[in-house]
């Protein structure tokens, strides 16, 4: 496993999720089949959405993957969706999956399901024949036989002796109690900007439902939920109350609508009954997929998120089922593939790539870089793949938006070249998901606890993939590094991922925050079998040859060595790097050419490998230590093997370790050993075997009588603090002599087969202009530091022989003209003939330098790399809408389905309150300021003309409702388009909302055909005219394709589209010229019949989701920091600190002295 061993002192059940669901196809083409892994899945909240989110009859394919570690997890999720496949009362499925209490009624529907269920799981082949295997498929044998096996368990709960039961029932009533006393505002997120509206009821709600284990309010059916139930019950935390503190089954729904459109207070009982219609709106739609002519398929697969993935690349590039990975930690089960599922057809397999893969908050527990390592083997080449990321919290001492890009541990231009992948928002400058409130109640709890949340959710696609052009089918070559700045960036890497494991280097980093960064060091997610593994990534992405990446290496490991120090730990970690580096083929270091002497555990073995297996059996007993300590004290601290003598020492950190019996079998000189898990794991009584891999020489390093192997927890600041007192200063567990053959087995390991293949996505380019010669790789050129991207240098080797004699002194040493065709490609042209150039990541064409080598012909094109904030790049049109073989996706805002987004209603209560502020929200700190300054820049003029639609529309800013819009050049004062606004929406799951409107274009044959009713819509239509300043028409041009692309969901671009004839998105960017194709005008127009001055142009308009477009938080500085506000008497910054008014929450005070002197003037005003 790639991610740390850890002990598991206090295991949490997530049976519930705790985020909002969200559409897994936001970003996918409507057309495309969706191929989707969720690693690390939990509840099947997204799944259930996404369904809810298609438009009807779609026809879409839908194959989801979901993979959980926790049986238990999958066990509900396939419960709740066969109780709706048979049609099961909703209200009965709501009880039974978010009830830990139950009637008897919902407890007898649910063990008659799992009687249900367990008749047809009793093999694989009898569940291939059951009502749902169809459409519920597992994708191992050991996921049915387990969740089998928990289904199982919970018919048999009701049938335990007291002595199991009361345990059981004390710890829920224990946490119940504890609990209903406090309250979380986790549930307030779905609400985005109506987050403060929920901060009573939500956590009233939360401490009702821990009281009484129900979402009930009548206390009636309160009464009969009295059966515990077992969905709850078992886990991998055992028998017992292993449920997170913090389930709340309103964390999975959409709240904001209730809120917004209140006309007074909402009660708890409204929330309930809002969650239970959205509930039910779920599972009707699954209900109706599954009669579609393409039911969704959910295939279901027990394991660690890393496991799988191993597992299912190595199917997909060598076709095996069983590579040898175990399911997880603290289990020997090896990940098996079903035949059945994965031997299939290509047409009716089981997918290993995906064009969507969603990883959870995976990064808070396993590390951002090892969540994009082992999911992006996975991720299809097709423009529209897209990988989401997520964490939650929030462990540093700044800000959470920064320490993002602190979690890649380099440049994200430098991460984006080195794996092919990019953040979308880093690219393109905004985002039409919301993130305001996040920000908002960061500032307000960061300083309140160790570790507090803060949700950033991240959508990733390959760099060019927002290239109309080079989208399309180029054939990009992987950047070439220079060998010396690779091997210096990739040290760089590796130290920011390690050094904070030297204590001096610890104490240095955290001195303004001790306390906080003691308490979170436990939290380490990076073996060096993880780096190993990036390395081999960026490998096999760069594709350099043998000896280049040699040279790569040798650079990168004389810095580590000379980086060597007595202090340093990194010194007893080389040969545990060393080892890893050689047996996943990544590098084989000097020593392992020389041979290893036959002594000691060796002497009778025919030969020695460079590596071995070495397996350390742990008795039982001595464990006590940390299973006895307190959970709430030592955290879950990393656990290590260790290999020390009198003269050497050497920590391994990638561990495995189960419960159970390792039984040596082979011959002495060639020993294997077969493993005997305990089933019973943590309550068998079974000592704990523990396996790494290491070099075969440190065996030998001295005499082997004087060496031990270990095992213990690894010396983080906490486990230091907390567990010294108990094992001592090298909080060692248990160690073994290397020569007890009881206790110690050495077993040969040979390195993983290993292979990189070429990544270039040779395809052919129809986009792409070839008339000058060979268009070369483009080579990437680092600072001094080797820490920032100055360039990228690509290569026309002249072949054309015309142009050469241009180019050349007898053709008068014609000079190369260049222009930026697209955000990765630029043009050369010599004379009449032309070459385009793809580099594999946008750039600025506008600082571009030639060199220009006449003798040699050929021609260096040297640019500088573009991001948000800078020139060209994706700044030459942030929107893409893409042609992916013949089918269209909007690529930087997500899709949305207007149907099923609630309406907003502009008369309910205060809906200005927290309206205006949001989409005041969408611009930064940089913004704000150029705004006021009025200077230029063409997305902030973007931003304000939205924002003034939807003050305009909603009427929060003077009262009345305006629904008509003109967008007038200020310049020549043209009107150039109209806008009709019939609804604004909530976007749910984008915590923002949408103008559901029509766009029409005011083209000079449209004003001729409609000269009268024109007429009379300017002047009795009470249109408002927005002026557009410098540069913005031509973005408009740009972003109503991508608007009315995003919405589109019963019309498709037909064999006429002028997209497609034209080869171009949009069509135009000139004044007075249609820039949309037709395909969709006079569809879906519905709303442009409710006003009598509209009907007319129905047949002229296309329908549009405009949404606030946000700025990029952790780009810019978005809002305002708490701790920067004054007190509104004496403007002073607090003593200590500025707090709100309590009752308005609109005015602050830096003390009760200047409140006091306040009160009279504000008194009037304070209302809540």
């Amino acid at each position: 496993m790639a991610n740390l061993l850890v002990w598991p002192s206090k295991y949490f059940f997530y049976a519930i999720g705790n985020t909002s669901a969200v559409s897994l196809t936001a970003d996918l083409t409507l057309e495309e089949p969706a191929r989707i892994l969720l690693l690390g899945c939990g509840d099947p909240r997204n799944v259930l959405h996404t369904i809810f989110t298609e438009p009807r009859n779609s026809g879409r394919a839908l194959d989801f993957t979901c993979c959980d570690f926790d049986p238990a997890v999958l066990a509900r999720n396939v419960l709740l969706l066969t109780m709706i496949a048979d049609r099961r009362p909703y209200a009965t499925i709501w009880n039974i999956f978010f009830h830990f209490r139950l009637d008897k009624d919902s407890h007898t529907a649910l063990i008659d399901q799992c009687k249900k269920l367990i008749e047809h799981s009793e093999t694989a082949q009898k569940w291939k024949v059951s009502p749902y295997a169809s459409y519920i498929k597992m994708s191992t044998d050991y996921t049915l036989k387990e969740l089998r096996r928990h289904w199982t368990l919970y018919v048999g709960m009701e049938e335990l002796p007291n002595s199991r039961l009361a345990p059981i029932r004390d710890a829920f009533d224990r946490l119940s109690k504890k609990n209903s006393k406090e309250g979380t505002n986790t549930a307030t997120r779905s609400l985005g900007p109506l987050q403060l509206r929920g901060f009573t009821i939500i956590p009233e709600h939360f401490r009702n439902y821990w009281k009484t284990g129900v979402t009930f309010v009548d206390g009636k059916r309160i009464a009969a939920a009295t059966l515990l139930n077992p969905t709850f019950v078992y886990s991998l935390g055992g028998e017992g109350c292993s449920v997170h503190y913090g389930t709340d089954p309103l964390n999975l729904f959409h709240l904001a609508a209730l809120f917004g459109n209140a006309k007074s207070a909402v009660s708890m009982a409204e929330v309930v009954k809002a969650a239970n219609k959205e509930f039910a709106g779920w599972c009707s739609s699954y209900l109706d997929s599954l009669s579609s002519s393409s039911p969704p398929i959910i295939r279901f697969f027990v394991g660690e998120a890393t496991a799988v993935c191993r597992a299912l690349r190595a199917f997909g590039d060598v076709g095996i089922l069983n590579s040898g990975v175990p399911v997880a930690q603290w289990k020997t089960q090896l990940i098996q593939l079903s035949g059945d599922e994965y031997y299939t057809s290509a047409s009716g397999g089981a997918p290993v790539n995906f064009n969507v893969i969603h990883t959870s908050n995976l990064e808070d527990h396993i590390g951002l870089l090892n969540v994009l390592v082992t999911s992006l083997p996975l991720l299809s080449r097709e423009p529209s793949s897209v990988l989401y990321t997520e964490s939650l919290l929030f462990l540093g001492q700044d800000s959470a938006t920064k320490e993002f890009t602190e979690h890649l541990h380099a440049d994200l231009s430098v991460i984006g070249l080195l794996i092919g992948l990019s953040p979308v928002d880093f690219l393109c400058g905004f985002s039409s998901r919301s993130n305001t409130h996040e920000l908002i109640m960061h500032r307000q709890s960061k300083q309140e606890t160790n570790i507090s949340q803060f949700q950033q959710v991240t959508t990733w696609k390959a760099p060019t993939s927002g290239d109309t052009i080079a989208s399309q089918a180029a054939y990009i070559s992987s950047p070439v590094f220079d060998e010396h700045q690779l091997g210096t960036l990739l040290y760089d890497i590796y130290q920011s991922l390690f050094e904070q494991e030297t204590s001096k280097t610890f104490w240095a980093a955290n001195q303004k925050n001790v306390y906080k960064a003691v308490g979170v060091s436990n939290l380490a997610h990076y073996s060096r079998e993880s780096f190993v593994l990036l390395l081999q990534l960026i490998r096999r992405r760069l594709q350099p040859s043998e000896d280049s990446w040699t040279r790569v290496m040798d650079r990168f490991m004389s810095l580590q060595l000379a980086a060597w120090s007595i202090e340093s730990m990194d010194t007893l970690h080389y040969q545990d790097f060393c080892g890893q580096l050689h047996r996943h083929g990544v590098y084989k270091a000097p020593f392992f050419h020389m041979p290893t002497p036959k002594i000691g555990r060796f002497s009778l073995w025919d030969t020695v490998p460079g590596l071995v297996r070495i397996v350390l059996v742990v008795p039982r007993e001595k464990l006590s230590v940390l299973k006895n300590s307190k959970p709430e004290e030592i955290g879950s601290p990393p656990l290590q093997c260790d290999i020390f003598g009198m003269r050497n020492h050497n920590i391994f950190t990638a561990v495995h370790v189960a419960f159970g019996r390792a039984i040596p079998m082979g011959t002495k000189s060639r020993p294997h050993v077969i493993f005997e898990e305990d089933t019973s794991g943590w309550a068998g009584s079974s000592s704990l075997v523990a396996s790494f891999v290491a070099p075969s020489w440190l065996l030998c390093a001295e005499p082997p009588e004087q060496l031990s192997i270990g095992f213990g927890v690894r010396n983080t600041p906490l486990a230091c603090k907390t567990l010294i007192k108990t094992l001592g200063l090298t909080l060692r567990v248990f160690s073994a002599k290397l020569m007890d053959k009881t206790l110690v087995h050495v077993l040969p390991e040979h390195p993983l087969p290993s292979r990189y293949p070429s990544e270039s996505l040779g395809r052919t380019e129809p986009g792409v202009l070839s008339q000058i010669g060979e268009s070369g790789t483009a080579s990437v050129e680092l600072d001094e530091q080797c820490e920032l991207i100055t360039s990228l240098t690509a290569r026309v080797s002249i072949t054309n022989e015309d142009s050469a004699r241009l180019f050349s002194e007898a053709g008068g040493k014609v000079v190369p003209q260049i222009t930026q065709l697209s955000p990765c490609i630029i043009r050369v042209a010599l004379g009449d003939r032309t070459q385009d150039i793809v580099y594999p990541f946008p750039v600025a064409g506008s600082a571009h330098r030639l060199r220009l080598a006449r003798k040699s012909r050929y021609i260096e094109v040297v640019v500088p790399t573009s991001r948000s904030l800078m020139p060209d790049g994706m700044k030459l049109n942030p929107f893409p809408v893409i042609n992916s073989k013949g089918l269209l996706h909007t690529w930087s805002i997500h899709r949305v389905n207007l149907s099923a987004l609630p309406i907003l209603d502009v008369k309910a209560r205060n809906v200005k309150e927290w309206l205006d502020p949001h989409v005041a929200s969408i611009m930064s700190a940089r913004e704000l300021s150029l705004r006021k300054k009025h200077q230029t820049d063409t997305l902030m003029f973007v931003k304000n003309t939205l924002q003034s639609i939807f003050v305009g529309a909603s009427g929060i800013q003077g009262g009345t409702v305006h629904r008509l819009f003109a967008l007038r050049d200020k310049k020549t004062n043209n009107c150039d388009t109209c806008i009709f606004i019939d609804e604004i929406r909530y976007d749910l799951a984008a915590h923002t909302l949408i103008c559901d409107g029509y766009v029409l274009p005011l083209t000079v044959r449209i004003i001729k055909e409609n000269e009268k009713p024109f007429a009379s819509l300017v002047h009795q239509g009470k249109m408002i005219h927005i002026n557009v300043l410098e540069g913005e028409m031509q973005a408009w041009k740009q972003l109503l394709p991508a608007f009315v692309e995003r919405c589109r969901s019963s019309w498709t671009h037909g064999a006429n589209c002028e997209y497609i004839a034209q080869g171009r998105i949009p069509l135009t960017e000139d004044m007075e010229a249609d820039p949309l194709c037709s395909c969709g005008r006079g569809k879906d127009v519905e709303g442009m019949h409710k006003v009598g001055l509209w009907k007319t142009f129905a047949p002229y308009v296309t329908r549009v989701a405009l949404s606030p477009l946000f700025a990029v938080s952790y780009l810019e500085t978005v809002g305002r920091d708490p701790d920067a506000r004054k007190c509104r008497v004496c403007r002073g910054k607090g003593k200590p600190k500025i707090k709100e008014c309590s009752v308005c929450q609109k005015v602050r005070y830096c003390s009760p002295e200047c409140q006091k002197k306040d009160w009279k003037a504000h008194k009037p005003k304070c209302k809540p």
